[in-house]
């Protein structure tokens, strides 16, 4: 037997209680804004053929040049463990269809993504993501329905450290003339091999080089958002107004750059400083070629990608905990010869909804209340012999101490009040 303790895969973050609590309430709290807008949920294969990946993200972002899990199966094909949630969609969209039906499609979907990227705080191999998808239409008021279920998911977790950026990368008639332009600069900086190479298949991303010498250099490069055609400006300037009446507050970042290739018009960033390095706390755009480029109609969409670990990590800043103060509700000690009934007890106020545990083993009552104070239950239900004979149960209230007596009849409509209360 080895004496190797094994150990989780470097940069795949866990989620244990009590922390595991706050992080469901913070996917179900982004979630509940895309059901309340109308989004149905998808749940997709956590891995797809590789060739998905280089055609829809595209193969000069890091993404698919240095980040993706990629193996050959059994079957000699090529499969990628899905590093993002937008092409995987838009697959699973033409393949089922469903762009034959309703339009938009409005789909929303979370789970783990895969990225072979260094770990850091905030950035890891495993990610875990909630992300919506609304495809079939070019409106303005679908951008501006996008990023507001973003922000409200953020707000209803009570994060106020967090800005909105905004910008419009234009359209398949107006990016050409730009990228000539942005060229044209590129070629009269100093730049290396790479950089090159990486201007080469698609210039945008220079613009995003973190590196203090090439970005100093950048300082005078041409911007998307001087460059865009009539339509695009006009889309830009509709979802702006639309954003500044429902008073999301934004700011406009004409530089900003998303890491894959196939945003185009409307693409926005949720940044949280409290993060560090890793600021992007979600974000999101129009890619109105996809799905044609996927072999699927010409049609329009725009989607986001929230991170729910930086998610989680912003509200730690900011000293937020979603989720219940509590995870039980109440915690039932039984007493000599009351085991049986108390097990009873226990599963009706499961039934009544009621989150509930209870003491087990042999123990006396000084270590069964010892037990109930760990647990974090509000509510402690004593029920001893007599208790059984007498129909009542013992509820004693952690935080005051006080303790009465509640026929057993009542209980779970008594401890109902109480959660109310709380």
């Amino acid at each position: 037997m080895s004496d190797t303790t094994i150990q989780a895969p470097k940069g795949v973050p866990e989620y244990l209680p009590p922390d595991s609590a706050a992080w469901l309430a913070i996917k179900d709290a982004l979630s509940r804004e895309a059901v309340l807008a109308g989004y149905g949920y998808v749940e997709l294969p956590i891995f797809e053929d590789t060739a998905l990946y280089v055609r829809g993200v595209g193969e000069s972002t890091d993404v698919v040049s240095k980040e993706m899990y990629t193996f050959t199966d059994r079957g000699d094909r090529s499969l990628t463990l899905r590093p993002e949630g937008t092409a995987g969609v838009m697959r699973s969209v033409i393949e089922h269809r469903l762009d034959r039906g309703q339009l938009p499609v409005k789909v929303w979907y979370a789970g783990p993504f895969f990225r072979a990227e260094r770990p850091q705080h905030g950035r890891y191999r495993q990610l875990q993501q909630f992300g919506i998808e609304a495809i079939g239409s070019e409106d303005p008021v679908l951008d501006a329905e996008v990023i507001t279920i973003a922000d409200r998911g953020y707000r209803a977790l009570g994060l106020t450290g967090y800005r909105l950026e905004l910008t419009s990368l234009g359209c398949r008639e107006c990016r050409p003339a730009y990228r000539e332009k942005l060229v044209a600069f590129l070629d009269g900086l100093d730049l290396d091999e790479p950089t090159r190479e990486r201007a080469r298949i698609n210039p945008l991303r220079v613009l995003d080089d973190k590196r203090p010498e090439v970005r100093q250099q950048l300082a005078d490069a041409p911007l998307m958002l001087d460059h865009l055609c009539e339509a695009c400006a006009d889309h830009f300037g509709a979802v702006r107004a639309l954003l500044d009446a429902q008073r999301t507050a934004y700011v406009v970042n004409p530089r900003m750059v998303r890491g894959l290739d196939y945003y185009t018009r409307t693409t926005f960033e949720f940044v949280h400083d409290g993060l560090g390095a890793q600021s992007g706390i979600g974000g999101g755009g129009r890619y109105d070629g996809l799905m044609a480029e996927l072999g699927g109609q010409e049609l329009s969409g725009i989607g986001f990608g929230l991170g729910l670990d930086r998610t989680f990590l912003a509200c730690r800043a900011e000293g937020l905990t979603p989720g219940p103060a509590s995870p039980l509700d109440a915690y039932v000690v039984p007493l000599g010869a009351a085991r049986q009934r108390a097990a009873l007890v226990v599963a009706e106020l499961r039934a009544a909804g009621l989150r509930t545990d209870q003491v087990f083993g042999e123990r006396g009552l000084k270590g069964a209340m010892k037990a109930a104070d760990r647990s974090g239950a509000p509510v402690v239900v004593v029920i001893g012999e007599r208790d059984v004979e007498a129909g009542v149960a013992q509820v004693k209230t952690m935080s005051t101490g006080d303790q009465v007596p509640v026929p057993l009849a009542e209980l779970a409509a008594y401890l109902r009040k109480i959660e109310e209360i709380q």
